[in-house]
């Protein structure tokens, strides 16, 4: 039994304060991050508001069966029964990291392609897929329309074939409720379907993100959706196709690779305007063209898709590496004085990064570039070199490609903790990913929150080790581990099922490098 950091209460007097006012936080982010308020927790769990708000306050005892309930509710592994995976981490820190380390391949470009392969009648054949939660949420999703995959080897090549017609109403809800990437489902689901619904989707907690920019990209196609009652219900209007240029609202990944989707089966010339031109929004315009699905402006902001009306392929396809993992490793290297060798980093995707380091004093060596596997993408060999590091002059923020990537951003806060000066954090994308970042100040960082959006990071930061739970977004969960890294003692960080879902064999592979760190479980 794994018990998420989580002890009977019953049997651990001496720290039943300290462990319930945990857990009461760490049941109210799970509870905000599914959307629900305390009433509507109340109501599912047959109890009152105010009980809920004495748990989430920790003034409320629990037992082991109440947690489950919590857990079973929030599709959250505060409780995990019979779990296989590593639930805790415990860090070792104060280590350099030596030698060499591939970059695997994109998290985010597998799970577009996993989307896109609904679209295929013909066998799929996707090269060294990143075997992370979210891809594993979304095969359980795929499996139980009827798709049939199959991881082939150790190299985590993987095999998809979709039936004639996919069972909707067999929909693993369960799976689809823990991965936000279900929505993009509904782009190559409209063309195969009249009317149908989708769970709402999940992942990352990372504040209020509408899903109206999906919304409006999708009706030009005929897609009208309404959400009640914990679903998408979706409905198609066959007579309605584009008419002009798609001109997306809000230039987001997703919302690109949605209107791609749609696009791709859709007879005819779409052109969509004001599109991502990110990596992942790249290897699914390459996967697709592989397909027979003709795309013009590849790598530019103007999307031009001529559709197919029926795609039946065997189609083998290797998605380029993860520009994020890259920056994860460098920033790992940074924070600890490392020197190693990162191979395979997707050099187009990290070059406003790099720059930005550069100016901030990191030294390092960079080979010549070559084209990853399938034939696109740059990448180099990228060698660490230990340096010292003082804040920007600026700001530090994200733009859209070919900008300092989104999800890069809060690397840059563990960063500016190791250098000289002040630097100032501006994360205009999400309400609360920089709240976040304030959990550095556990282990000794000086992060001081001006607003939702900003922080103001004070360096350099003599780290110290300490326990904490996993914040519930990836990227700041990330980089709480790397701090860790850096604080000498021993640190501990608790629930990382939110870094499983975005990282392969992180801590092995860290490890492989001269890190310590020790997955384990409390039972």
């Amino acid at each position: 039994m794994n018990l998420g950091g989580i002890s009977d209460m019953r049997y651990r007097s001496p720290v039943t304060d300290d462990y319930l006012s945990r857990i009461g936080n760490l049941i109210r982010d799970a509870r905000t991050h599914r959307g629900y308020t305390q009433a509507q927790l109340a109501s599912v769990l047959a109890t009152s508001q105010s009980a809920v708000n004495r748990i989430e306050r920790g003034h409320q005892n629990l037992t082991l069966e109440m947690l489950a309930r919590i857990g079973e509710a929030l599709d959250s592994e505060i409780v995990a029964l019979g779990s296989a995976g590593p639930m805790h981490l415990r860090v070792a820190g104060g280590t350099t990291l030596s030698g060499s380390i591939d970059v695997k391949s994109s998290k985010n470009a597998g799970v577009a392609l996993l989307c896109a392969s609904l679209l295929n009648k013909g066998t799929t054949t996707l090269r060294k897929v990143a075997r992370i939660e979210e891809v594993n949420r979304i095969l359980e999703v795929l499996g139980s329309l009827g798709v049939k995959w199959s991881w082939l080897n150790a190299d985590n090549d993987l095999e998809l074939s979709s039936p004639e017609q996919l069972d909707l109403s067999a929909i693993d809800e369960d799976a689809a409720r823990r991965t936000r990437s279900i929505i993009n489902f509904l782009g190559p689901l409209m063309h195969q379907h009249n009317e149908f619904q989708l769970p709402y989707a999940g992942g990352c907690d990372l504040g209020s993100r509408t899903v109206e920019p999906h919304m409006a990209a999708l009706r030009p196609f005929g897609l009208e959706v309404k959400a009640t009652e914990g679903s998408y219900h979706a409905r198609v209007d066959r007579s309605v196709s584009p008419r002009r240029p798609i001109v997306l609202t809000e230039r987001g990944d997703t919302v690109t690779e949605n209107a791609v989707l749609a696009a791709a089966r859709q007879p005819g010339t779409t052109v969509i305007r004001n599109a991502s031109s990110n990596y992942m929004v790249q290897d699914l315009c390459f996967f697709l063209t592989k397909l027979g699905v003709s795309i013009e402006g590849i790598g530019t902001t103007t999307l031009t898709v001529h559709g197919v009306d029926d795609i039946n392929v065997d189609v083998d396809y290797a998605p380029s590496e993860d520009p994020i993992e890259a920056m994860s490793l460098l920033a790992a290297a940074i924070v600890t004085s490392s020197q190693i060798t990162i191979r395979r980093a997707p050099i187009e995707f990290l070059e406003i990064e790099l720059a930005l380091l550069e100016e901030m004093g990191l030294r390092y060596d960079r080979s010549d570039e070559y084209l990853a596997e399938n034939g696109h993408t740059r990448l180099i060999d990228l060698t660490t070199r230990p340096s010292t590091l003082h804040a920007p002059i600026d700001k530090i923020h994200p733009m859209p490609f070919p900008g300092l990537n989104i999800d890069n951003l809060p690397f840059f806060a563990v960063i500016a903790a190791s250098a000289q000066g002040q630097t100032m954090i501006h994360d205009w994308v999400y309400e609360n990913r920089a709240i976040y970042l304030t959990e550095l100040n556990k282990l000794g960082g000086a992060v001081t929150l001006l607003d939702p959006h900003r922080v103001l990071i004070e360096g350099p930061t003599r780290w110290s080790a300490a326990e904490l739970m996993c914040p519930p977004a990836l990227r700041p969960a990330a980089v709480v581990l790397l701090a860790m890294m850096a604080a000498k003692g021993t640190s501990v960080l608790r629930n990382v099922y939110v870094i499983n879902r975005g990282y392969e064999d992180l801590a092995e592979r860290l490890n492989a490098l001269g890190a310590r760190i020790e997955p384990f479980r409390d039972i």
